[in-house]
């Protein structure tokens, strides 16, 4: 099962996003274990396969990067993220643990 972890401010809107994501990922038969944290619990991201951050804390991307410099890390793109696209989303992290 690979794990795809998102960071964001608080996580409160990252977590509507996650539950989009799980139920894409049901219905197309992927098992993905798929959470949300904020920021300030970035330990949180350990074993995962994939780290994304939302747009509000694109700002971190270096810092997010540098604590997991064998992890695929990048940010999700505001619209993306704007319309809670959990297909979209899951592309983004296929793309990326490719």
């Amino acid at each position: 099962m690979k794990k795809i972890t998102l960071f964001c401010c608080a996580g409160m809107s990252t977590s509507m996003l996650v539950t989009k994501m799980q139920q894409i990922a049901k219905k197309d038969g992927k098992e993905y274990d798929i959470a949300a944290y904020s920021l300030d619990e970035l330990s949180k991201g350990e074993g995962s396969d994939v780290i994304l951050i939302g747009p509000q804390v694109r700002y971190a991307l270096k810092k997010v990067q540098a604590a997991y410099p064998n992890t695929p890390v990048s940010d999700i793109d505001m619209r993306t993220y704007g319309l809670m696209d959990g297909a979209g989303v899951i592309k983004i992290a296929e793309k990326l643990m490719q």
